[in-house]
């Protein structure tokens, strides 16, 4: 069971699950718009976010929450960073960042499966797997932009740090309504 989501009936699980599901989306899509233009990736709040989501709903509901986001983006949603003046829907997903969005796709449930049941420490390197599996996926694509030579200082080297701080950050502020879920039972 995900650290912030009690047990409910089915119907009213499913109603709750999708409700944070857009809620999640909502919260990728705000994480987007929070960036520092960089070319041929912005530096954004996604990281923060998405792990966010997946360590504290769990696999399943971490993987609604960017599945959402991805499918609101798909037809044209301005959702990603930089909407829309460098592109939306599939033209922006096979862009550059394709890779790190697919990448998201696949992190959020491994963070979300490694991080039950874990503490502060477990909780951030569950995320530090997931993110790991993020650049592997978003590199990959970006070589296809970037010569060869350039992928890592155009896609790793300037975003290692801050998303090392974000991980931190959302492990800290899930072991803190943690405290005060306890607290209020």
């Amino acid at each position: 069971m995900a650290i912030l989501t009690p047990s409910l009936t089915r119907p009213a699980a499913l109603g709750r699950g999708f409700a944070l599901a857009l809620g999640g989306a909502a919260l990728i899509t705000l994480g987007a718009k929070i960036q520092i233009p960089f070319w041929p990736v912005p530096m954004t709040m996604h990281t923060l976010a998405v792990f966010f989501l997946a360590a504290a709903l769990g696999p399943r509901l971490g993987l609604a929450a960017v599945a959402t986001y991805l499918t609101a983006g798909a037809p044209g949603m301005p959702v990603f960073s930089g909407t829309p003046e460098r592109g939306i829907g599939l033209a922006y997903m096979a862009g550059p960042t394709g890779g790190y969005l697919a990448g998201y796709l696949l992190g959020a449930p491994l963070t979300g499966w490694l991080a039950q049941g874990r503490g502060l420490i477990g909780r951030f390197l569950a995320m530090l797997a997931g993110l790991t599996v993020v650049y592997a996926c978003g590199l990959a694509w970006l070589a296809g932009f970037v010569p060869a030579s350039s992928v890592l200082a155009a896609g790793l080297t300037p975003f290692i740090l801050g998303d090392l701080v974000k991980l931190a950050l959302a492990s800290g502020l899930i072991t803190a309504l943690v405290r005060l879920r306890a607290r209020a039972e």
